[in-house]
């Protein structure tokens, strides 16, 4: 009897402190900008017009132009939290941190609902999308 009680209250405390009762669903999606499409997600921003800043935005302009092409969906951040919905239901939070440089300004997440966000990285070519596209 004493084993069953134990069972039944190590079961009970476990269940108490899951966090995911709920699936593992974010109940409350109104802090997040949440994303469940084909899609790739950028800040709007205007840099002072710099050597620097020019090239940067005509990486970045270059592989949402590839991504475009690609059929993947432009979306604007409008918040810094983004919460990824994946097509088997699990759910993805990212946190996009204050912006240090026009490198972090200039940030990609492409999303696919059947995989994981991939962050771009601008000082690649398309060949990391190519990967992630197949």
């Amino acid at each position: 009897m004493n084993k069953i009680l134990s069972l039944l209250t190590i079961a009970i405390g476990l269940f108490a402190c899951n966090p995911t009762r709920n699936d593992g669903q974010t109940s409350d999606k109104s802090a997040y900008d949440v994303i469940s499409e084909k899609s790739y997600v950028y800040r709007e921003f205007k840099p002072a017009s710099s050597p620097l800043n020019d090239s940067v935005l005509q990486l970045r302009q270059q592989l949402t132009d590839y991504l475009d092409r690609h059929d993947f969906k432009r979306h604007m951040a409008g918040k810094d939290s983004l919460l990824f919905h994946r097509a088997n239901g699990q759910e993805v939070i990212i946190e996009l941190p204050t912006p240090q440089d026009i490198w972090e300004q200039s940030t990609i997440i492409v999303f696919d609902p059947q995989k994981n966000p991939l962050f771009v990285n601008l000082h690649k070519d398309s060949t990391q999308l190519d990967h992630y596209i197949k």
